[in-house]
């Protein structure tokens, strides 16, 4: 099941004008709270964020790559507290993708855009903006947005031929399988 979901499961731009039902986002919210993490510290927090108006202020967080999230019906906001564990990082980034692939066996779709490192504009982070705009407390930083909703357009898995095995080794860097 998980491997026919990691075929299909795409990146999502455009999304059709209809909601996402609150059952489906406690659904993608529980899948990412289940994730795994380093000593099981589960640095992580989300915020959901389905106001039109928020959504719209997300989208423009960094320059580029992010204006799709206006047109999301809703976005998770994955934060982590650096102080819960040095693996915070790591940490959120396994619960984002583990809501991607839950929201994707809902048959919804999703797109990842990072956050942390970026710049809102001269003097101020995308964290810091996002953490200004959901008032959230200082020990928190954002590292992604996920928007999520029903697909509007069609994205074609990737077929096997177009995938990298040769950045593939086995037992040691440069070993082809025997």
């Amino acid at each position: 099941m998980f491997s026919e979901l990691a075929k299909k499961r795409r990146s999502i731009k455009v999304y059709a004008g209809r909601p996402v039902e609150a059952a489906k986002i406690d659904a993608v919210i529980e899948a990412g709270l289940r994730s795994p993490s380093g000593r099981g510290t589960r640095p992580w927090v989300f915020v959901v964020v389905t106001d039109k108006i928020l959504l719209e202020k997300l989208s423009v967080a960094k320059p580029e790559g992010a204006a799709f999230v206006k047109d999301a019906p809703a976005a998770v906001v994955v934060c982590g507290d650096p102080s819960a564990s040095g693996l915070w990082v790591e940490d959120c980034s396994i619960a984002a993708v583990t809501m991607q692939y839950a929201a994707h066996g809902l048959g919804l779709g999703t797109r990842w855009t990072q956050m942390r490192g970026n710049n809102f504009k001269e003097g101020t982070t995308s964290t810091q903006y996002i953490a200004k705009l959901l008032g959230l407390p200082e020990n928190l930083t954002v590292q992604c947005i996920i928007a999520i909703g029903y697909a509007g357009e069609a994205m074609v898995p990737y077929k096997k031929d177009e995938l990298r095995f040769d950045k593939v080794s086995y037992n040691h860097y440069g070993q082809k399988r025997v």
